[in-house]
């Protein structure tokens, strides 16, 4: 063995229950880890020009893996003013008054809770009276709904209802007349597509941006739940760059209305990507969000709403499933109410016989967010054989103990304390990958697993706990981000533990994350990352 690296670090969370401990040194080769083991051991590895790092009393663990994240369709979702803080109307109202003395075509905000707008509708009032004129398009924080003004609606044309191939909408008042309200893309896209675009270049630098965001929260990867041929486009222009810090998988979207056709395009863009990101599933909708009275539940919601799927005809949803899993590929379902859950099962379970069970064991299989399930699908889900990709803040953001939130309300006591049932799951043997949804939710991860173990805001002591029983243990949330976080892409042979063999990927701790409380653990500092045994972000001290 002759490394390149040797990081020797006072704490190493392997993540490997194979390895024995204590771990404090790690030696690495082209990228892959060659060797673990202690200090001493390390002293025997150095060859001349190997480069040692000593992190000293900081922990180091595999690199942390964001589960679902929007990074390219998160740019449209995050112009304009930032309204996740806005807690009442008028923080709203002044908000966007402030935004529209600025001097360009549309006023635009994103990030906006209905728990904000306490009783009074959603309309698009509420924007006519602060937009100085100007068309306006606010997208909401579940990133499936948006509110336009008037002035919008007129320059798209809207003036009634639509059809669409999936379930969205352009709500309409009693007597036909729109109220600003845009439920799901097809109906969100009939606004947007009138809002002036940025350049690539701008969109670049943004993304860029961005990803070295990610890398400084300590992420070395991702699972991009989107893809177009923009995105590819950008990926490649990063890297040719040398400016894509941390690996992506990606997920091309399969919606309604598609057929055989276009699963086909679909299924020809696996594989492909670059060196450090790469197509590699098929992400599908079966339903949409409890906020906005789109989830497919068993039982209405208070308002008679989330009844339907997000296909219209969800033997369709079905049929797709079976089509890329005959062929090995991955597929990730966003479902998040309990009847949309059981469909996805439904699915899965119906082709368990009809695929070759070495095509079965290599592709996994997933299902996004997960909101509200009663018992028995959460026994399904661990025989089913599918994987969780669950995000805690969700639940710690954007609902309450009391039940007094938007999604609490319109779900009813019962289902509101089914809230994300990450404990349960675990314990009933799921994999469980963590993620945050941005730009849905922060993508810091040292407070979202802090989150997942309060069951409430980190730093915020003063909260009650929402269905505290459905904690996760320290060791739990950290597995989210490295070990289940492998195991969710099909990836724990090649990633997921500092094994040897292993890609070199890690993320530096100032605080070790299985000992430190969890609101001291939200507020500390990651130190650095590792990918491919490069470093990508370093702080000057450790440098």
């Amino acid at each position: 063995m002759t490394p390149d690296l040797i990081i020797l670090s006072d704490t190493i969370h392997t993540m490997d229950p194979r390895t024995p401990g204590p771990v404090q040194a790690v030696a690495v080769s082209g990228g892959v880890i060659a060797a673990v083991g202690s200090r001493e051991d390390a002293q025997t590895w150095r060859q001349p020009g190997t480069r040692v790092v000593d992190l000293g009393s900081a922990t180091l663990t595999p690199g942390l893996v964001d589960c679902h994240i929007h990074p390219v369709f998160g740019l449209d979702l995050t112009i304009g003013v930032d309204l996740s803080g806005a807690t009442s109307l008028e923080d709203v109202r002044s908000l966007l008054r402030a935004e529209a003395t600025h001097d360009d075509g549309w006023l635009r905000g994103w990030g906006l809770n209905p728990n904000a707008f306490g009783t009074v509708p959603l309309h698009r009032s509420v924007l006519d009276d602060v937009s100085n004129g100007k068309p306006a398009l606010i997208r909401l924080f579940d990133g499936h709904s948006a509110l336009a003004n008037s002035r919008a609606l007129e320059v798209a044309g809207i003036h009634g209802r639509h059809e669409f191939e999936q379930t969205a909408e352009v709500v309409c008042d009693a007597s036909g007349v729109p109220t600003g309200f845009l439920v799901e893309a097809a109906a969100m896209e009939l606004v947007q597509r009138h809002v002036p675009q940025e350049s690539f270049a701008e969109r670049k630098t943004r993304l860029a941006e961005l990803l070295r965001d990610f890398a400084r929260s300590g992420l070395t990867g991702g699972h991009v739940m989107d893809h177009s041929d923009e995105s590819t486009a950008l990926l490649q222009a990063l890297e040719a760059d040398g400016d894509l810090p941390l690996r992506l998988r990606t997920a091309p979207w399969c919606m309604p209305g598609s057929g055989e056709a276009e699963w086909k395009e679909l299924a020809r863009s696996i594989g492909k990507g670059g060196r450090r990101w790469s197509i590699e599933a098929i992400k599908l909708f079966v339903d949409g969000t409890v906020d906005n009275g789109t989830a497919w539940l068993f039982e209405p919601d208070v308002h008679g709403q989330s009844t339907a799927p997000f296909w219209p005809r969800p033997e369709e949803y079905s049929a797709a499933v079976r089509y890329f899993a005959s062929r090995g590929i991955p597929t990730a379902t966003h479902a998040i109410g309990d009847a949309g859950v059981e469909h996805v099962l439904d699915a899965v379970e119906s082709f368990r016989d009809a695929v070759p069970a070495d095509i079965l064991r290599r592709t996994v299989h997933r299902i996004e967010h997960i909101e509200t399930v009663p018992d028995q699908l959460v026994a399904r889900l661990k025989a089913a054989d599918v994987v969780a990709s669950m995000q805690p803040t969700h639940c710690t953001h954007y609902s309450l103990a009391d039940h007094s939130d938007n999604w609490s309300t319109r779900l009813g006591d019962e289902r509101a304390d089914r809230a994300w049932r990450c404990r349960d799951l675990r314990e009933a043997g799921v994999t469980l990958g963590i993620g945050s949804d941005w730009p849905i939710a922060p993508y810091e991860p040292l407070p979202i697993m802090a989150d997942a173990r309060l069951r409430r805001r980190s730093g915020h002591p003063d909260q009650e706990p929402i269905a505290p029983a459905q904690a996760l243990t320290a060791l739990q949330a950290l597995e989210g981000y490295t070990s289940h976080a492998a195991k969710a892409a099909g990836l724990w042979e090649v990633s997921g533990s500092i094994t040897v063999g292993k890609r070199a990927d890690f993320t530096v701790f100032e605080l070790d994350p299985l000992t430190t409380t969890p609101d001291e653990f939200a507020a500390s500092e990651v130190l650095g990352t590792f990918v491919d045994g490069e470093v990508q972000f370093m702080l000057e001290r450790l440098a």
